[in-house]
């Protein structure tokens, strides 16, 4: 492990310790997993991509951009990641003393654009890189799985009974989870921002493609 990688383990190790004292969510889709995979994203896109970002704002803002994270439901889900950036200033500078305050704007930012339903352009390279880093845990098999899970606290049934594939009637993916791969999955290789993130992006959205195919034929018995 060089220089870097040790720093950045360090970090790393006092942000796990603190969110697993204090950020024991019920919520598993933004649980501590989630962080270490969206770092673990983040730091593979950035080093494909050269190397440029900043990657202690990088690993703070991905350990910590759902630090808030209300219900979809909820009616002020869009302020999640803007409350999320509020929260991780605080941290960054209450709690982790060590933390650059030169760097604490730029955590901020990245966590209060990566958000789909915020609607902030991210216009920093850690920013466009967490926001890929986070987009990807909703494709592939993780992708797949956290639809559902979602879904199931929402109450919301897996699929419409009578037209599965929405192929006669509008997608409504509050009501049903199968209509939420073509309502927002499948359209996130497009809007990654970095080559690395629409590579990654486009293989796991062939996966999720190859899930719904499946799903298809097991609905309308077809088993050979």
């Amino acid at each position: 492990m060089n220089t870097e990688d040790r720093f950045l383990a360090e970090w790393e190790a006092q942000f796990t310790a603190y969110i697993r004292q204090h950020g024991d969510k019920k919520d598993g889709s933004h649980d501590l997993g989630h962080f270490q995979r969206v770092w673990k994203t983040a730091r593979f896109i950035n080093r494909e991509e050269g190397g440029k970002a900043d990657e202690l704002i990088l690993i703070a803002a991905a350990y910590f951009h759902d630090w808030v994270a209300l219900p979809k439901d909820h009616p002020q889900r869009r302020e999640s990641s803007r409350l999320s950036a509020v929260a991780a200033g605080e941290l960054l500078t209450d709690v982790f003393a060590g933390f650059p305050a030169t760097k604490v704007e730029g955590v901020q930012h990245a966590i209060h654009a990566h958000s789909f339903s915020a609607g902030v352009e991210a216009t920093t390279l850690e920013a466009k890189i967490l926001q890929d880093a986070d987009r990807m845990e909703a494709l592939g098999a993780i992708g797949a799985a956290r639809t559902f899970y979602i879904a199931g606290q929402m109450n919301a049934q897996l699929f419409h009974a009578g037209d599965p594939m929405a192929e006669a009637r509008e997608l409504d993916d509050k009501r049903f989870a199968l209509d939420h791969f073509e309502a927002k999955l499948l359209k996130l290789p497009a809007m990654m921002n970095t080559a690395t993130g629409r590579r990654l992006a486009e293989k796991n959205a062939e996966w999720l493609r190859m899930f719904v195919r499946k799903m298809r034929e097991e609905i309308e018995g077809e088993y050979v």
